[in-house]
């Protein structure tokens, strides 16, 4: 019978895989809390019709949708923002403001698998639900480094353009499609030059308004450099007033401490067109072929589109699939220790001895000690090789003689060294070898 295969564009996670995943989850998950957000988590299907609400029919295209036995047009949650927006207008209108939630969960998109880029991936985000204030957005933003921070990453940047400026920036072009435009910008780093000219040209701009394009583009860094060029750069009301609101935002990073990693960028779009303000990326350097490892930013028209009241609301997502290589690459990731510390073998087939060695096995584990008992019955050399390549580092033996006199072996695996003692004393003296 042929074998059946991996699906394309998923994982198998294996032991060492899983624990330095909980590792990061957790790294995330202990800033996401100090923050102040509660974990929540919806279901890993919706109907396709919230995910056309917000994105368009077209969307469809990425997403696992298919009909269910009900006749119920389904889809596979892409992200968890359109499920938030859904939830709290279901539930949590009236609730105090702002609502602060996280999420850890897993994602599915069809797209081509690339490096980084899977077809079920996990992401770690956050939502911040009821405020307009620029204050929240610097929130999200501090909460975003500190959370790389946290895992270990030194060598990134979170880079922060202005959707409101780009809107403003295809209206002083004179350009109707301005979604086309910020879709063109989007993807410009994945162009050559001469393509991403080409595509402007293509686009229906002239040569005049190509150096602006490349103007705006070239807007990035830290705001003493940048803010200057940009207030010559844009002339309406509705952009200097924007860009009043990116030095607020820069001066709240200050307090957070955080500023030294923060840059900005108005050549940055985002892909989805619900963003309507602020908008972010981060970006680390590696040798991967990674791009963003996460971002965000301000989708204050999200939850009217779900049918809401008009209400505010900025967030993030941190892409697991991205972040893990590049930890891994830059030696940021402990080694772990996957299964057992101690293993129990036994000689003899009597069922007493089987017993006392279940009942060691058992005092270990509630000491919350690693531990696993020879439940194949091998004989001791087999059993010790058997430890050996589980990499325990202690292996307890009973015999017939050790249990008449209530007593236990200990073998320390490196050393090879061994010593009875009473089996009362067996967690203890573990313990000193661990």
């Amino acid at each position: 019978m042929n074998r059946i295969q991996r699906v394309k564009g998923t994982r198998d996670l294996l032991p060492e895989d899983m624990a330095k995943r909980r590792y990061v989850f957790e790294k995330i998950r202990e800033v996401f809390e100090a923050y102040g957000f509660k974990e929540i988590l919806t279901p890993t299907f919706e109907y396709t019709k919230l995910f056309e609400l917000r994105s368009g029919e077209e969307v469809v295209e990425q997403l696992y949708a298919f009909e269910d036995k009900g006749g119920r047009n389904i889809s596979l949650r892409p992200d968890l923002t359109s499920s938030v927006a859904r939830l709290f207008v279901n539930s949590f209108q009236t609730a105090p403001k702002p609502i602060r939630w996280y999420y850890i969960a897993n994602m599915f998109r069809y797209e081509e698998p690339q490096s980084g880029r899977l077809r079920e991936f996990w992401q770690a985000g956050v939502e911040l639900i009821g405020s307009p204030n620029i204050e929240a957005d610097a929130e999200v933003i501090a909460l975003l480094i500190e959370s790389y921070l946290n895992t270990g990453l030194r060598e990134f940047t979170v880079n922060i353009g202005d959707r409101v400026l780009l809107d403003e920036f295809a209206k002083m072009l004179g350009v109707k499609d301005d979604i086309g435009l910020m879709r063109l910008i989007d993807k410009k780093d994945k162009m050559s030059r001469e393509d991403f000219i080409k595509s402007l040209k293509e686009f229906g701009l002239s040569e005049e308004d190509i150096g602006k394009v490349f103007a705006l583009i070239e807007l990035k860094g830290k705001p003493d450099d940048v803010l200057p060029k940009a207030y010559e750069l844009f002339e309406s009301e509705i952009a200097v007033e924007e860009l009043k609101k990116i030095e607020e935002l820069f001066e709240l990073l200050k307090a957070y401490g955080v500023e030294d990693y923060a840059l900005i960028d108005f050549g940055i779009a985002r892909g989805f067109d619900y963003y309507t303000s602020i908008v972010f990326e981060a970006i680390a350097p590696n040798d991967l072929g990674i791009g963003s490892i996460g971002g965000g930013g301000r989708y204050d028209n999200l939850i009217e589109v779900f049918g809401g009241k008009p209400t505010p609301a900025t967030g993030f997502a941190i892409g697991i699939e991205r972040l893990i290589p590049i930890l891994e690459s830059k030696g940021l990731l402990p080694e772990f220790k996957v299964g057992s510390d101690v293993f129990v073998a036994y000689i003899g087939k009597e069922i007493e001895i089987k017993k006392k060695a279940i009942e060691v096995t058992q005092m270990l584990r509630r000491a919350k000690i690693r531990a696993e008992y020879d439940i194949q019955g091998r004989k001791l050399s087999k059993a010790l090789d058997y430890a050996n390549s589980i990499g325990a580092k202690v292996v307890i033996i009973l015999g017939k003689r050790d249990l008449a006199e209530g007593k236990v072996t200990i073998r320390d695996m490196e050393s090879g060294e061994q010593r009875t003692v009473p089996i009362e004393n067996t967690v203890e003296e573990v313990k000193k070898m661990l």
